[in-house]
């Protein structure tokens, strides 16, 4: 086992050619990586760890993400048999976080370009492994958030996953706390998500919700109802405010009260009218126009 590996160590200069640099530190080599050049017999401290060719290198640029020290790290590969490959910035090596330290169900698994906040951890086989950050380092290093920041947009990365919700912590470390009920669908470990506050928990965890505010979810539906009659071969849908539930459910995936909603507003700007039968496009929206 090499003790000296994932640590920061110094080593003298033994070898090198016109292209490489090696040195030497108890009784193992290590191919230098370094922008300066140096001579046989100096000495180097650096970064050890072995690059994608199992290949032992020493960098004199110390990495931010080694062990013990945690950072974010991109995902740039998934292998479903062994874990994510994360870049943490280090020269021709990307780490793996295993299989069993990611979530049992696969739809949650992180996925290309979603980021990780992590270190490094060492077997007893020398493998460098990710190692994700618990609870513990996050809460040890969060901002608490205001009552001022409610309704603000919030952005950050799912960092873990519970059956009570959602936690993932912002660019400038604020938590952020998804309740199933505010959201359509999970976000994956790692996962970007975008949302606003809806409160703060005594703790200054921010309450978040990944639902879009009610003018933009109508602003929405309109949008859709207008698509759907511009491209109508007579400029109008079946459909008014008389027409099933059921019937504006199946067609348009959404409720008759939103489908009122969405056409009040058309009818507002004067875009669209109504009669007993149909819905009709009277007028084409201007390009820049916006729904409010």
């Amino acid at each position: 086992m090499n003790t000296d590996l994932a640590t920061e160590l110094t080593a003298i200069v033994i070898d090198k050619n016109n292209k490489e640099t090696f040195v030497q530190k108890n009784g193992l080599t290590y191919r230098l990586l370094s922008e300066k050049d140096y001579d046989i017999g100096e000495v180097v401290t650096g970064f050890t760890y072995s690059n994608q060719d199992d290949q032992l290198v020493l960098t004199t640029t110390i990495p931010d993400i080694r062990p013990n020290y945690f950072g974010w790290g991109e995902v740039v590969k998934v292998n479903r048999r062994l874990g994510v490959f994360v870049n943490v910035g280090w020269e021709e090596k990307d780490v793996v976080v295993s299989m069993d330290d990611l979530p049992a169900e696969g739809r949650l698994w992180p996925k290309e370009g979603d980021k990780l906040y992590l270190s490094i951890t060492v077997d007893d086989k020398d493998r460098i492994w990710g190692q994700l950050a618990d609870e513990e380092q996050f809460f040890d290093q969060y901002i608490e958030g205001s009552k001022d920041m409610h309704n603000q947009n919030v952005a950050g990365y799912a960092f873990q996953l519970k059956m009570s919700g959602t936690y993932a912590m912002t660019d400038d470390g604020y938590i952020l706390f998804i309740h199933p009920s505010e959201r359509e669908a999970e976000p994956r470990l790692g996962q970007r998500v975008e949302g606003r506050v809806i409160g703060v928990r005594e703790d200054g965890v921010l309450y978040a919700s990944l639902k879009p505010r009610a003018h933009e979810v109508m602003e929405e539906d309109a949008m859709m109802l207008l698509e759907m009659l511009k491209r109508s071969e007579d400029k109008r849908i079946p459909y008014h405010n008389k027409s099933n539930p059921e019937d504006i459910k199946k067609q348009f995936g959404i409720s008759k009260a939103q489908f009122k909603r969405a056409v009040g507003r058309l009818m507002k700007h004067g875009l669209v009218n109504q009669d007993d039968e149909y819905t009709h496009l009277i007028k084409e929206p201007d390009e820049d126009m916006t729904l409010d």
